[in-house]
Order: structure tokens, then sequence, then C-alpha cells
């Protein structure tokens, strides 16, 4: 049996990143272009950057966005592991399956359908539009794809620690934080990390639960695209890029980090 990449693998590989990297690549080249046409190459210039840095309307939407998508994605990681652990730990209960079915729906749910229906909810109340609505939308269907990221890692959890550490006298709400979140850490990083991205992302939902004085980068970008791509959108889209480029980087490297030292206390705990 042959060992190794095979030339049509090898060919696959390069014209799948290709075809998903190239783009991005020449979002980021054609944002330093000196010319305001965004095809035309005309030398290398950050006026573009200094420009972006001068619009109040991209930066109060970029603002927006960033706080919509910290406390959101924070706020959908405490949820997301509480439902979690419930669907892990408390085996069948009551209105399980209705429950595990709320949890998962914004998974295979259309955007558009979360969006008009949260809409519709938010008209039914009387609840104005804006800032809240949005962060609450984002909640809502973020929410679940960190449950999966956690729930996945419980899977595999050694409950015999956690048992250990009760039989030692120590109390359930204290064994979870001594014990359990450490361990989980790195999902739920990951989790908050993914709930993070997709929230900087989404435009559907967010036009849907918009409202005055509420315009996130997405919507702003979309907004101005209809009207033409400027060399500005490619430096903001770059600058984007950089900042979920960091995130994940720094995400990466704490969840490394939480790993080495779960197997070294495991190591050490097993030597002992």
């Amino acid at each position: 049996m042959r060992k190794g990449l095979s030339w049509f693998n090898t060919t696959s590989i390069v014209l799948g990143f290709t075809f998903l990297y190239l783009p991005i690549v020449l979002l980021v080249i054609y944002s330093f272009n000196a010319s305001r046409l965004v095809t035309v190459w005309a030398g290398f210039s950050v006026e573009w950057y200094w420009k972006l840095f001068q619009n109040q309307q991209l930066l109060d939407a970029a603002w927006v966005t960033l706080r919509v998508a910290f406390l959101s994605a924070s706020i959908a990681t405490v949820l997301g592991t509480l439902a979690a652990i419930a669907l892990t730990r408390y085996g069948r209960f009551g209105g399980r399956m209705l429950f595990s079915g709320m949890v998962y729906a914004p998974l295979v749910m259309p955007e558009v359908i979360t969006g008009l229906s949260l809409l519709l909810l938010f008209v039914a109340v009387n609840f104005d539009r804006g800032f809240w609505t949005i962060t609450l939308a984002h909640i809502t269907f973020t929410m679940c794809f960190v449950s999966v990221v956690v729930q996945s890692r419980l899977v595999t959890f050694d409950r015999s620690l956690e048992e250990a550490a009760l039989d030692l006298g120590c109390p359930p709400f204290k064994t979870f934080f001594v014990v359990t979140l450490p361990i989980i850490l790195p999902a739920v990083i990951s989790g908050w990390m993914l709930a993070f991205t997709l929230s900087l992302d989404d435009l559907v939902i967010a036009s849907f639960t918009t409202g005055p004085g509420a315009t996130t980068l997405p919507m702003r970008i979309y907004s101005q695209v209809r009207l033409g791509v400027t060399p500005e959108i490619n430096a903001a889209c770059t600058i984007l890029i950089a900042i979920v480029t960091v995130v994940v980087v720094i995400a990466s490297i704490i969840t490394k980090r939480q790993e080495v030292e779960r197997q070294k206390a495991e190591r050490l705990a097993a030597a002992g």
C-alpha cells in the first residue's frame, strides 16, 4: 500500500485551498491599492485605511458589531454550557426531547426563518428593536453551536475525577468550578470563539432584528457594496479578517496550554 499523498490528493488540496483563500488574499492585497478602482493596481498605499478611520459611519457600525459579538458570545457560552451539561448529565428527564430540539433547532433552521420569527416575536411583545434585539437574536442562534462543542467534550469526560472530589468532601458547586470547568475549558473557549465569529459575520438575522442606531458592520458593508465596492470596504474587511485571525490564534494557544496542563496533571495523578 502506497504511503503519502498521491498527485490527485495533492492537486485536490491545492485547488480547494486556492478556491477558499485566494479571494481573501486578493482582498487584502487590494486594500493597499493606491487607485480608487478596486480592480486596477496603481501601487502600494495605506490611504484607504486612513480614510476608513475617518469614516464615522463605518466606525460606528464596527463598534456596534464588536459589542454585540462580545456580549452575545459571552452569554451564549454560559447558556450553551449549561444546556450541554443538562443534556449530558441528567439522562432522560421530562421534556428532554423538546428541550434538545429547541437547543439544536437553530443549527438546521434557515437564517431567514430564524430572523423573521424573532422579528415577529419582538413586534408581538412590543419590544423596541435596536442593539438589544440584535444581541438577543445572536444569543439565540449561537448558543446551539456552543452547546454542541461543549457536549462533545463532556461525552468523553472522566467523571471519576468529580466523584473523587465529592468523596473528599468538596461541595458539588465547588467541584464544578475546581475540577470540571478547568478540564472542559478548551471546549468552552472554542465555543465562545465560534459564537463570536458567527456574530461578527451575521447579516441576515441582524437585518431582521435591527432598529434605529444599531447598524452592524456587515449590514453597513452590504448597503455600500450595492452601490459599488470601494477600497475602504476592502480595508474594513481586512481589519475584520485580522481581528478574527488574532482571536483564533489566541484561543488556539490558550486551548493548547490548557490541554498540556491537563495531560501533565493526569500523568502526575497516575504516577502518584
